[in-house]
């Protein structure tokens, strides 16, 4: 009879030879999710090398699940979930999966939007553009009390997943939160005053800069990741355009970008008269992560 400890040694072997970049992780996180255990228990058992009977059914679940990751569909598509911050996303097919060094954007928005002066109705607004599964916006709604968010994402795909994860919030932090289908390009149509911090981690990927990590390249959406244009920021360039129109004076805009494309976008902002205090920041690896710059009066 198989132990857990033997399982999961030929689990985590069968996905390092099939080049994932973190195979025993992988492996607790697909038997604990076909098992319905935590990962901590997973491994327990795994020390312990614990008699482990699988019932038939679950030996398949997981032998599916085993290949399906073996063939680098994204760990996120097979458990549906995706840990971010404080959140667990709910990503599938047609969403792009929110990567770890967003959630120093995220810090970056929170810290702007906590030290901002409120509208003329005592609230702080935030507006996430390209939201995606939610990941930014909902990470601010669920961890600013008093902060109203917007979530802005042209994908009918994506909108699925953001409405859900939405509906998965406490419901104090649901009723601040306002999931809008509609291009972040063109949007200043849906809002009635402005905002505070606007945040973006728009599609920034130039059309020949096909990324090397094959769950990225066949699995998350084009339309998430390649940014137009021959350097990849049409997108974003719009974004900091529209930027400018729905923020209030002295507003901030965080945006994500690739980490070679810092100067191209500080230029691009500092060329227009609607931007003061533009910069770049770096993310937790010390590569230029996101551009943030202030509203101006002009």
């Amino acid at each position: 009879m198989p132990t857990v400890g033997a399982r999961l040694r030929e689990i985590s072997r069968r996905l390092a030879d099939a080049g994932v970049p973190s195979p025993q992780h992988d492996a607790v996180v697909l038997m604990a999710h076909t098992f319905g255990w935590t990962m901590a228990e997973v491994r327990t058992a795994a020390a312990r090398d614990d008699e482990w009977t699988e019932d038939p059914l679950d030996h398949d679940t997981l032998e599916a699940r085993v290949t399906r990751r073996e063939q680098r569909e994204p760990l996120q598509h097979i458990t549906g979930k995706a840990p971010f911050r404080n959140l667990e996303l709910q990503v599938g097919q047609g969403v792009f999966v929110p990567r770890p060094e967003t959630e120093v954007v995220v810090q970056a928005a929170l810290d702007l939007a906590r030290e901002a002066k409120p509208g003329r109705d005592g609230i702080v607004r935030v507006i996430d553009l390209c939201a995606g599964s939610g990941a930014i916006g909902l990470s601010i709604a669920s961890e600013m009390d008093d902060a109203q968010v917007a979530l802005v994402e042209a994908s009918d795909e994506a909108n699925v997943y953001l409405r859900l994860n939405t509906q998965m919030l406490p419901p104090d932090v649901r009723r601040r939160v306002r999931p809008i289908l509609g291009d972040a390009r063109a949007c200043m149509h849906h809002f009635d005053r402005c905002a505070q911090v606007v945040v973006s981690n728009p599609p920034y990927i130039p059309p020949g800069a096909v990324p090397r990590d094959q769950e990225v390249r066949d699995y998350d959406p084009p339309r998430a990741l390649y940014g137009l244009g021959e350097d990849g920021l049409e997108v974003p360039r719009a974004i900091i355009d529209e930027a400018a129109r729905l923020l209030d004076l002295g507003g901030w805009l965080v945006m994500e970008h690739g980490e070679l494309q810092g100067e191209a976008l500080r230029e691009y902002a500092a060329s227009s008269q609607f931007w003061g205090d533009v910069h770049t920041r770096q993310d937790l690896t010390g590569r230029d992560r996101m551009l943030v710059a202030r509203r101006v009066d002009v």
